[in-house]
């Protein structure tokens, strides 16, 4: 019995500081990975933020030179993957997934402490941190090996509107494994399995997990929990994207993802005065890491467009591309051979 009220005690003392820390959240965004048949694997994500994120389709070739835009001691990499990602206000890579079939989504996290400043080593912003990750690694293990070595620390940087820049970071490819990266009391934090197939906002993912267990033992779609608050998107996105139609179908593997991240998703319009993490979704992404297609939908189109990586040049001739999306919901089928040459966006930099 005392086992029993403890665990209440627990779910309770999480939840209500899940409460608390949502006050301050800038960003409700969702994540979760579906394993269908035959080795089919898609990622979805919704992206929810208090404004329009001016964002657009961008393809990245392989051999580009890079910099962390950290300041003058910064992370510098020439890509070795081509990627397609989307960006948020022309400013940083917020989704994407390259040529191999990973896939990086940038998260909000509010606990988010990171490395200090006072740190001698090389410096990548958080605006280039999932690019990073994209234009070096094929697969999550590559990638967790490599940063488990820490050779350099993630900066922070402020968003436009001043919104602090405080994210957590979750990857995936097409074996199905995932990894979780997150700075917590300036430490990094990994989780890495394919076990860890969702994520959302706050409270910090082993939070996250505990609560989630909580409602996997109520069982069944009566019980979950329907508030948009990042833990019940959690435990709603944990349920779905396991109890939808697991197919080899890559279309119907897409269509039951972008059912789940529906679920998940805030309506547009909905806003809370002090309470920025009630968000609207403004886009959701979904990727058939198998099949190499990359889906994207913005909340104000009627349509989804979607780019075949397969069909896509990735060679450093080729160059920086750019599909224009924002402010034109009539675009929408596929759209791979519509991307037009453009200079690459600046990486948003720490002041």
């Amino acid at each position: 019995m005392r086992s029993v009220r403890r665990v209440r005690a627990l779910v309770l003392s999480l939840a209500v500081g899940c409460l608390l820390l949502t006050a301050t959240i800038g960003e409700a965004c969702s994540r979760a990975v579906y394993f269908g048949e035959a080795g089919q694997v898609v990622t979805g994500r919704t992206m929810d933020w208090v404004e329009e994120m001016n964002s657009n389709l961008w393809i990245f070739p392989r051999g580009m030179a890079r910099n962390g835009s950290a300041g003058a001691k910064s992370v510098e990499w020439t890509s070795r993957y081509g990627s397609v990602i989307v960006s948020v206000y022309e400013a940083a890579t917020g989704d994407g997934m390259n040529e191999k079939g990973l896939v990086a989504n940038l998260l909000y996290l509010t606990e988010s402490e990171y490395i200090s400043s006072d740190d001698p080593r090389p410096g990548i912003s958080i605006s280039a941190w999932g690019q990073y990750l994209l234009d070096n690694f094929a697969t999550v293990e590559e990638a967790v090996a490599a940063t488990r070595k820490e050779t350099f620390r993630v900066v922070p940087v402020d968003a436009p509107n001043g919104a602090k820049g405080n994210v957590h970071m979750s990857i995936s490819d097409p074996s199905g494994d995932s990894a979780i990266f997150e700075y917590v009391r300036g430490k990094l934090v990994i989780h890495h399995g394919k076990q860890f197939q969702v994520m959302t906002n706050s409270p910090v993912y082993d939070e996250q997990l505990a609560l989630n267990e909580y409602w996997k033992q109520l069982g069944g779609t009566v019980m979950l929990p329907g508030t948009n608050r990042a833990a019940d998107r959690f435990a709603r996105a944990s349920f779905y994207i396991n109890a939808c139609r697991q197919s080899a179908d890559p279309h119907e593997a897409v269509a039951s993802v972008f059912s789940v991240m529906r679920n998940v998703s805030v309506p547009r319009g909905i806003t809370t005065p002090g309470q920025p993490n009630i968000s609207s979704t403004l886009w959701r992404t979904v990727a058939d890491q198998k099949n190499r297609v990359y889906y994207f939908e913005a909340t104000a189109s009627p349509s989804v467009l979607w780019v075949k990586l397969d069909d896509v040049d990735f060679g450093l001739a080729a160059g920086t591309r750019r599909l224009a999306v924002d402010g034109k919901p009539e675009v929408g089928g596929n759209q791979t051979k519509q991307f037009q040459k453009a200079e690459p966006f600046r990486f948003l930099t720490p002041h």
